[in-house]
């Protein structure tokens, strides 16, 4: 059995429809459930802050360190594979072409940003050290799809395409970052919560795509006009492995952003 936590979210409410989809026992407490004399078998710890974490510190560290904390020290489970983020990665450099694992995690504590990667650090090291067996640590790619709600980059920019027909960004067009597609992430995580022993895996496509072919794309459907802010910066992050994901689960990616941009433009406008 599965246990979703933080199924209300994007990724958790898609991870629980396709645990449905694909006949799996599976389990999403709500929040605030009493988990403490149940057995959880496989827990998925989906709960996270994603996009208010600067305006909500003291929520984002609950989320990443706080509740999986209690999670740890009270419940029954067989494993547990913690979301964490390949936002990690920003800061850090590899002399190899692509970022791995192992790689060093650099965070600054004059740097606002950083409290979403420091408290994701600080729960990788928690539930990594707590003494609990098949803990699994899954560094998260940014995840694209459907998500009408969302706050995220790829969700906002087509929103103000559709919306406004103009869209500014405060990013280079050359900057550029790894996306993975949601139906690829659901379907990695399944095959990771089975897996045995303490292990970190990156999530992810393996390539990145820029604003600009994003912005191109978005363009050619929408035919908003695009701009970039004087103050733009460049934010480009080196490429990551998912190699040790896809020697563990014969991992490979099925979608990819450009592919996906036109049916996601669609999802919007049929809401």
């Amino acid at each position: 059995m599965i246990t979703v936590l933080g199924a209300s979210g994007f990724v958790g409410s898609n991870l629980v429809a396709s645990l449905r989809k694909q006949g799996i026992k599976h389990q999403a407490p709500v929040r605030g459930e009493n988990l403490k004399e149940k057995e959880l078998g496989h827990i998925i710890y989906c709960i996270g802050m994603t996009a208010d974490f600067r305006v909500k510190p003291f929520e984002t560290v609950e989320a990443h360190v706080s509740l999986l904390s209690d999670i740890l020290q009270t419940c029954r489970f067989g494993s547990l594979t913690y979301l964490s983020s390949t936002r990690l990665y920003i800061k850090s450099k590899s002399p190899d072409r692509f970022l791995n694992e192992k790689d060093d995690i650099i965070v600054n504590a004059t740097d606002p940003s950083d409290l979403f990667a420091a408290s994701k650090l600080t729960g990788e090291l928690l539930a990594l050290n707590s003494g609990r067996e098949n803990i699994k640590i899954v560094r998260l790619s940014n995840v694209f799809g459907a998500d009408l709600l969302s706050e995220n980059f790829i969700t906002s920019v087509i929103r103000d395409a559709i919306k406004d027909k103009k869209v500014e960004l405060f990013t280079t067009p050359d900057s550029a970052k790894d996306y993975i597609s949601i139906k690829d992430a659901c379907d990695a995580l399944i095959s990771i919560a089975n897996l045995p022993g303490k292990e970190i895996y990156n999530l992810c496509y393996g390539v990145n795509t820029s604003n600009e072919a994003i912005l191109n794309e978005i363009q050619k459907h929408t035919n908003a006009v695009i701009s970039y802010s004087a103050q733009a910066k460049t934010i480009i992050f080196q490429e990551i492995s998912n190699k040790k994901l896809s020697d563990a689960i014969n991992f490979s990616v099925s979608e990819n952003v450009i592919d996906s941009i036109p049916a996601i433009i669609n999802a919007f406008r049929s809401s």
